[in-house]
């Protein structure tokens, strides 16, 4: 934005510039007589400069810088549009930039989303094996304590079966 900003101003200047070496719109004296010897060779023999000849010198020394000026607002126009369109060309490079980063951060998001929810179903299966395990656990210390119990009761009706053989 700041190159348009000191684009435009370098533009005023230059407009500026050109209208300041253009010649004065009152001419000096020495321009007059320069004039007057002109247009006298193109007039009557007299040297009286008629109206129409002063109009005629008057309107080819503002065409003369209106061309001036029209030749260097078109180039600078022209300069402008380039670098209107360059601009243009350099957002739609960066457009297509962000674009392209845009689907591949897509792509690596559904991959991870994808990691993610075959992560999540792993560990829901480690849990639920985990939870099986300690209900396994449970069950084997019950049968460890009931084995034991037994074992006891096996060894008591062992002894009183000795007791009653003897």
């Amino acid at each position: 934005m700041s190159s348009l900003y000191s684009r435009s101003k370098d533009l005023s200047s230059r407009s500026r510039k050109s209208l300041s070496d253009s010649p004065p719109s009152s001419p000096s004296p020495s321009t007059k007589t320069f004039r007057q010897d002109r247009v006298s060779s193109r007039s009557d023999p007299s040297g009286v400069e008629s109206p129409s000849d002063r109009l005629s010198a008057r309107t080819s020394t503002y065409t003369r810088r209106e061309n001036r000026l029209a030749s260097l607002s078109k180039t600078e126009d022209d300069s402008a549009s380039k670098d209107y369109k360059k601009l243009y060309e350099d957002a739609l490079t960066e457009n297509e930039k962000l674009k392209s980063r845009l689907q591949d951060s897509k792509q690596e998001l559904t991959k991870i989303r994808s990691q993610l929810d075959r992560v999540t179903q792993e560990k829901e299966a480690l849990e639920k094996r985990v939870t099986d395990m300690e209900e396994e656990l449970k069950v084997l210390t019950e049968l460890k304590s009931d084995n034991q119990r037994l074992k006891d009761e096996n060894g008591a009706l062992i002894r009183v079966i000795s007791k009653l053989s003897k």
